[in-house]
C-alpha cells in the first residue's frame, strides 16, 4: 500500500513549496512592442504599382548604362546584376545584322538566331573559364557584365549602318574600321574594368583573353556587315 500511495502522488507536488524570494534580483527585462507596425515595415514591391516597377526597372538599367559609357573599377554591375540590358543590347544588335548580303537568296533570318547563340554561348563559356580559373564572381554576374558591355559595339553598329547609307567605299570602309575598332577597345576596357577584382591576381590574363576574342568575333561581325541590295 506505501508503493500505491507513493505512486499516485503527483509528479511536482513538492514543488508548491518552492517560492522566490524578493531579495533576488531578476536580471533582464520583456519589452512588449505596443505600437503599430510602420508603412515601411509593411511596404514591399509586390504591393507597389506596375508603373512604378517599371520605371525604377529602366532606370537601374539606365544607371548601368552609364556605368559602362565611364568604366571605372566599381562593383555597380556586380552588385545589382540584371539580364534585360544585355537581352536588349542583343536583339537590337541581332536584328541590326539581319539582313546582310552574305547570302542574298536568302531573307537573312538565321543570322538573328546566330548572333544570338554567338553571344550567349559565348558569355557562357567566358563565366565557365572565369569560376574554372578562381574567379569569385557568380555565373549571372558576368553574363550581366559582359552583356552590359556589348554597348559600344551596338552603338558601333548604328554608325556603321549610317555609314553604309552614303555607299561602301574606301573611306566608308575606314571610318568604320575607326568606329568598330574603337568600340571593341571600349567594351573590352570596361568589361575587364569590372571584372579585374573578381579575378586572382596571376591568373588574369588568362580571364581577358578570351573577352577579347569575344569581342573581337562581335566587332568582326559589325565591320564586314554589308546591306543587301
Amino acid at each position: 500500500m506505501a508503493e500505491v500511495d507513493e505512486l499516485s502522488k503527483p509528479m511536482f507536488a513538492g514543488l508548491s513549496d518552492v517560492s522566490i524570494s524578493g531579495d533576488i534580483p531578476v536580471e533582464g527585462e520583456i519589452n512588449v512592442p505596443v505600437g503599430t507596425p510602420s508603412h515601411d515595415d509593411e511596404y514591399s514591391t509586390l504591393d507597389e504599382p506596375v508603373k512604378d516597377t517599371i520605371l525604377r526597372d529602366l532606370k537601374a538599367v539606365g544607371k548601368k548604362f552609364v556605368h559602362v559609357m565611364y568604366p571605372k573599377k566599381s562593383s555597380a554591375l556586380l552588385r545589382d546584376w540584371d539580364l534585360w540590358g544585355p537581352l536588349l543590347l542583343c536583339v537590337t544588335l541581332a536584328l541590326m545584322l539581319q539582313g546582310g548580303s552574305v547570302d542574298s537568296k536568302e531573307d537573312g533570318g538565321p543570322q538573328f538566331a546566330e548572333v544570338f547563340v554567338i553571344i550567349w554561348f559565348g558569355s557562357v563559356i567566358i563565366t565557365l573559364n572565369s569560376k574554372l580559373l578562381g574567379g569569385t564572381i557568380s555565373f549571372f554576374q558576368s553574363l550581366c557584365v559582359l552583356g552590359y558591355c556589348i554597348m559600344p559595339l551596338t552603338v558601333a553598329m548604328v554608325v556603321c549602318r549610317l555609314v553604309l547609307l552614303g555607299g561602301s567605299g574606301m573611306v566608308s570602309f575606314i571610318v568604320r574600321l575607326i568606329v568598330v575598332t574603337a568600340s571593341f577597345s571600349w567594351s573590352t576596357f570596361a568589361s575587364t574594368a569590372f571584372l579585374a577584382d573578381c579575378q586572382p591576381s596571376n591568373r588574369k590574363a588568362l580571364v581577358v583573353y578570351p573577352v577579347f576574342l569575344f569581342y573581337f568575333v562581335i566587332g568582326w561581325m559589325i565591320l564586314t556587315f554589308s546591306p543587301s541590295a
